[in-house]
């Protein structure tokens, strides 16, 4: 009797998609048959990209029919999704303690709620002060060139054509007290 395909997940919101995240999938690849990124949406954040944006961004930097990934949008509960695709675990990336202490919550919380396990994965060391939240300041009062080691030269190129369509200026401005 062979066993079921181990099917991993990583959720997101990857606005924009940065070199952390790529990290994180690109080793999630080697934990599972199939790891599908998920894209969703967060009401607790306003986004620049579109869900559609941001898939084929994610999907031009990790062609998903040479690799064990898929790459898909989702509405609603995270863990509701990831039953749907029958994906256990849930793949987490962790940048540093806030991380850990919001990401535990949500872990126990997950397993408590659906029977759905996180793993997590530290990120690269280059990468573990970076977050799309700050990408995106940085970007919308700064030279989006400068974010080089952060972002796939695909994304700095995306976010300077936002930046020339919305007449010099990002259309784009933080919630009071939100990272990511």
């Amino acid at each position: 009797m062979s066993q079921p395909p181990r099917i991993g997940m990583f959720p997101g919101t990857f606005d924009p998609i940065t070199n952390g995240h790529i990290d994180v999938i690109q080793r999630g690849m080697g934990l599972f048959d199939l790891l599908i990124v998920a894209v969703g949406h967060n009401p607790a954040k306003r986004e620049l990209f579109t869900v559609s944006e941001r898939l084929e961004m994610i999907r031009a930097l990790i062609d998903p029919a040479e690799n064990n990934i898929q790459i898909d949008p989702y509405d609603g509960l995270t863990v509701d999704y990831a039953k749907n695709v029958r994906a256990t675990p849930i793949l987490r990336g962790l940048r540093n303690v806030t991380d850990l202490n919001y990401e535990f919550q949500l872990a126990l919380t997950n397993r408590s709620i659906a029977d759905i396990e996180t793993i997590f994965i530290m990120t690269g060391e280059p990468y573990g002060f970076t977050s799309s939240t700050l990408i995106k300041q940085i970007a919308s009062s700064g030279d989006i060139d400068q974010l080089h080691r952060l972002l796939p030269p695909l994304v700095i190129d995306r976010l300077k054509q936002k930046k020339r369509e919305s007449g010099g200026a990002l259309p784009w401005q933080p919630l009071d007290g939100l990272t990511d």
